[in-house]
């Protein structure tokens, strides 16, 4: 059976193929394991293989994990919907917030990083909704803009870019429009703010070639590295 370290090695290597057809190189891209569902020990393993980057779905299943990884030092994404009620937590717990979606969630993380070590602010990315599915989070195309100028308001965050979790499509080229459609929405941030916003989180284990080709700068992948989910305790 592969390892974590046999897996990582192979995603870096279509990371660098991806990366080279698009004229780019690897060093552009950030690769984070999902390491949701997993435990600890296998966080470790690919830490160990060295990954320095993990994205977690929710606060209370990484609450649970953090004590026994607290001598590791990657950041800590947290990639999942976040509640306004629980902003705080996700502060205190991870390095950075991918998935601000609204404005409320917004000013909270801001008044909760004042408190985070070391002194700066946090990092943050706006989750943009793209597609029809119900089901998926994130702030609507239309209402990204005014998001957008309230964020880079705040002393405490920093806006670094957009995140997108587009609709499953077994054909990469089906969803390439979709990431191609959030960077060009980063764009025309860019231009609006008048600030650089370098990063597009997009690209999951089944697409993540598909991405990179749209200019992903962090792709999220589990499932081609860790394996099989667990079952969530």
């Amino acid at each position: 059976m592969a390892t974590i370290a046999d897996n990582l090695a192979r995603l870096r290597e279509r990371i660098a193929t991806a990366a080279q057809r698009a004229g780019r190189t690897p060093a552009e891209i950030t690769l984070i394991g999902v390491s949701k569902t997993h435990p600890a020990v296998k966080i470790r393993e690919a830490f160990e293989a060295g990954l320095r980057h993990f994205g977690e779905n929710r606060v209370q299943e990484w609450e649970g994990k953090r004590a026994g990884l607290a001598d590791l030092s990657a950041t800590w994404h947290l990639i999942g919907h976040l509640q306004s009620n629980k902003a705080a937590r996700a502060a205190g717990a991870f390095t950075v917030i991918d998935s601000v979606d609204d404005w409320a969630l917004a000013q909270r993380l801001d008044r909760a990083a004042v408190d985070k070590v070391p002194v700066g602010p946090m990092r943050v990315l706006i989750e943009v909704h793209l597609g029809s599915e119900e089901t998926k989070s994130g702030v609507a195309e239309g209402e990204l803009p005014a998001l957008a100028e309230k964020i880079v308001q705040l002393k405490e965050l920093h806006l670094a870019g957009l995140m997108c979790i587009p609709p499953f499509l077994e054909k990469q080229e089906k969803v390439r429009p979709y990431f191609a459609r959030l960077r060009q929405l980063r764009d025309n941030l860019e231009t609006r703010l008048v600030r650089r916003l370098p990063v597009l989180s997009m690209g999951m284990s089944h697409d993540f070639e598909a991405a990179i080709q749209e200019g992903a700068t962090e792709v999220r992948v589990g499932t081609a590295l860790f394996g099989t989910r667990s079952s969530p305790q």
